[in-house]
């Protein structure tokens, strides 16, 4: 990075803030900087920008929430590289709630260029995003873009740190900077003389420097590029890593909460008489939508809320599925036509003659996270704070403000770990909910827990959504491609919560679908916005769940069709190298084309969250149902930081994909979701999880991030394997429908 000369304190380069006897140092954007969060906070040491020095020894501030895919040793050996620093000689913890933590690449890829168009205009634009995401201030963590908004900021935290520390030694033992280094902590003289970054902390403190610190090159990395252990991986193991659930404070109570199951409708009316006398309740406080049943433990609140009797109004949206799916089906009109943001050549013109013509559809699904939503309060002496595993801390300090009237510097937020994330925790509802019972309960700490059955049924689901896709072969290739996707708007769904309006078009309902690097030469995607519904939210690679099950299930039946082999197939359609690069490898791992006998395999690719992702999936018939024997997967991050958390997260994103894909459906009968808990809505078990091989590729321009990537594939594999094995093409979800599993 360039020289940008003298940086003022608190503005381009927290060059050193002193708190609690230590120092501070984080990377801060040079114009219009957000406050530094660290301000009035001198009596503490617990919420710090990027890097904390104190008497205990370095902190390193994570500004995304660890829920299960190891950010938090992501971000932290970004930092730790740069200090000379081994990842078992530091602390993480989640930083304050603070918009100076804006993700800045969550916008990035919302612009109207593909992917692949590495073109000037195109990265120019995307790096001007940075604009309106710092504008909205939102720190969140989503999008597969946590590495891709921390790689630079990091490594320049990092950077910074280790700049200010060898100053400020060098001021202290009178030499030029340029002889000293640094080790294990410490800077280190010429002569020997070592001086420990605790040492050095206060000196640090008053240093200002003159220019941009440069990052280390590649070259010089010790940590980033290998596999690390996870900085939580001990406390999760042993059962003493603390999540909502687990925290317990003085004359805390619990509580637990019943909502209106017609979605979105509110309560007309509630007799607590006989939940009122049951042993260990407290309170009951209304909640929107409801109530909440406070009690002296968890489980007598969830006795006592099953014996409230309730008056709920009616759901405003269609009472079944079938009902839901036939508004889908009739929106597909131009009246409801959101957007053609892909549209090559001439579509029309070339179809012509002899057609393929598919329908495909998905069901609601459930984010069915391992832990239920919690979250805890306590509302005394004017202040505020809150306790919650969230995506999206700036605006549960939004939220809280407006549910209390208190000034945001009067409220304080902790992020605590979870389990599990996958979109649902950036939503807000737990969090309210516990905000009103503190307030309800001024003085007495409240921990908010949901039961399974509320948590399943209160979900903010992945829409339901239909396609049709019309197509023709010439010459054994795709002359032409046409898509249509619908479903209701997430993004209007889960912003509208925010109380953000998004103007435009809906791009998650083509995501997965107009942004494919295929090279048909007629090509076009149409989006179609259904009616609002029921409340949704972000679910696991949002779009790309539906849309590349609809696309990469069609491209395998025109191979079909066309007497080709499904991934030559798709090879002589692409032409962008690392896209062709993750289906040859995985075309290498699974030894492609030598099929054991009595089993057959699928295959898929996708571009999703800008990485090329590509999978094969093998399965056998068995007495007891299809099984599947195999899985392989390729993808191409740019740089991978940490092969072994890279393959375990596109593993867990494939369970994730195959769950969906062979079980997963969220049904409404009389308005209601009838799921209720894991028994009917049920994940993968271990028996039927094949061995997975993820091969990580390194040809992408950029860096990119993995969190998601690795779901949208799996389902399109899978049914393009029944297809291979059975002849039969399912093109509706979940597959158990219309096949058995073992």
């Amino acid at each position: 990075m360039a020289s940008i000369g003298k940086i003022a304190r608190r503005t381009f380069l927290f060059g050193a803030v002193a708190i609690a006897g230590g120092a501070a140092f984080g990377w801060w954007k040079h114009k219009t900087p957000y406050g530094n969060p660290l301000e009035g906070m001198a009596d503490t040491s617990t919420l710090n920008p990027y890097v904390l020095i104190d008497a205990d020894g370095v902190t390193i501030i994570a500004p995304r929430a660890e829920m299960g895919q190891g950010i938090h040793t992501t971000l932290a050996a970004l930092v730790a590289e740069e200090m000379d620093l081994d990842l078992a000689d530091v602390r993480v913890i989640h930083g304050p709630a603070s918009s100076a933590y804006f993700n800045g690449g969550m916008m990035r890829e919302g612009v109207p260029f593909l992917p692949i168009d590495e073109s000037w205009l195109a990265n120019t634009m995307r790096d001007a995003m940075v604009i309106p995401a710092k504008f909205l201030g939102m720190q969140m963590t989503g999008g597969s873009t946590s590495v891709v908004d921390g790689y630079d900021k990091m490594r320049l935290a990092g950077a910074a740190a280790r700049a200010t520390l060898v100053q400020a030694a060098a001021t202290r033992l009178g030499v030029d900077v340029s002889t000293l280094k640094t080790a294990g902590g410490a800077v280190v003289a010429a002569d020997g003389t070592s001086l420990t970054y605790i040492e050095l902390a206060a000196d640090a403190a008053k240093v200002s420097l003159n220019a941009a610190p440069e990052p280390k090159a590649r070259s010089e990395w010790r940590l980033l590029g290998k596999t690390q252990p996870r900085v939580d991986m001990v406390a999760k193991s042993t059962g003493t890593a603390t999540f909502t659930g687990d925290l317990r404070l003085p004359g805390m109570v619990y509580a637990t909460v019943k909502v209106n199951p017609n979605l979105g409708a509110p309560m007309n009316s509630y007799d607590a008489s006989a939940a009122e006398a049951m042993p260990g309740v407290q309170k009951i406080v209304p909640v929107p939508g409801g109530v909440a049943v406070v009690a002296t433990s968890t489980w007598a609140a969830f006795q006592a809320a099953e014996a409230i009797s309730f008056d709920w109004a009616p759901a405003s949206y269609p009472a079944d599925s079938a009902a839901m799916m036939q508004v889908l089906a009739d929106s597909m009109t131009p009246d409801f036509q959101d957007s053609r943001s892909r549209n090559d050549g001439d579509v029309d013109a070339a179809l012509t003659g002899d057609i393929f013509t598919a329908e495909y559809s998905v069901p609601l699904l459930a984010h069915a996270t391992m832990e239920p939503m919690t979250a805890a309060a306590l509302l005394k002496d004017g202040k505020l704070t809150v306790w919650a595993g969230n995506q999206a801390p700036t605006q549960m300090l939004t939220e809280a403000a407006n549910l209390t009237g208190l000034p945001k510097d009067k409220i304080s937020v902790e992020i605590m770990l979870m389990g599990g994330g996958f979109g649902r925790r950036t939503d807000m509802d737990v969090v309210t909910q516990a905000i009103t019972v503190a307030k309800a309960m001024e003085g007495t700490p409240v921990l908010v827990t949901w039961s399974r059955e509320e948590d399943m049924t209160h979900g903010l689901y992945r829409p339901a959504a239909m396609s049709r896709v019309r197509a023709r072969l010439d010459g054994g290739l795709v002359t032409a491609f046409d898509l249509s996707s619908v479903s209701s708007s997430v993004m209007a769904s889960q912003l509208g919560r925010f109380g953000i309006n998004v103007p435009g078009a809906d791009p998650t309902i083509v995501q997965g679908a107009s942004d494919q690097p295929y090279t048909f030469a007629n090509y076009r995607v149409t989006g179609y916005r259904a009616p609002d519904m029921i409340p949704l939210g972000f679910w696991r690679s949002v779009g790309n769940s539906q849309n590349v099950f609809f696309s990469e299930s069609a491209v395998d039946e025109l191979a079909h069709l066309a007497g080709a082999d499904p991934l030559e197939f798709r090879m002589s359609h692409l032409t962008h190298e690392p896209s062709r690069a993750v289906l040859q490898a995985v075309a290498e791992m699974s030894n492609w084309g030598k099929v054991p006998a009595g089993h057959a395999r699928g295959v898929a690719f996708c571009m999703a969250f800008g990485v090329p992702s590509a999978q094969v999936i093998e399965i056998t018939n068995t007495d007891a149902g299809i099984k599947i024997t195999n899985a392989w997967a390729a993808v191409d991050v740019g740089i991978a930081l940490d092969p072994g958390n890279l393959e375990a997260q596109v593993s867990g994103a494939m369970v994730y994909g195959l769950s969906a894909a062979i079980r997963g459906e969220i049904t409404l009968a009389e308005g209601k979701v009838q799921q209720q808990t894991f028994w009917d809505y049920e994940p993968l078990r271990l028996p039927q999880m094949p061995p997975v091989q993820v091969r990580v590729l390194e040809n992408m321009p950029s860096i990119r991030g993995i969190g998601e990537p690795g779901t949208p594939p799996a389902a399109p594999a899978l049914a393009n394997a029944i297809f291979a094995l059975t002849g039969q093409r399912l093109r509706d979800l979940p597959f158990s429908k219309a096949a058995t599993f073992a």
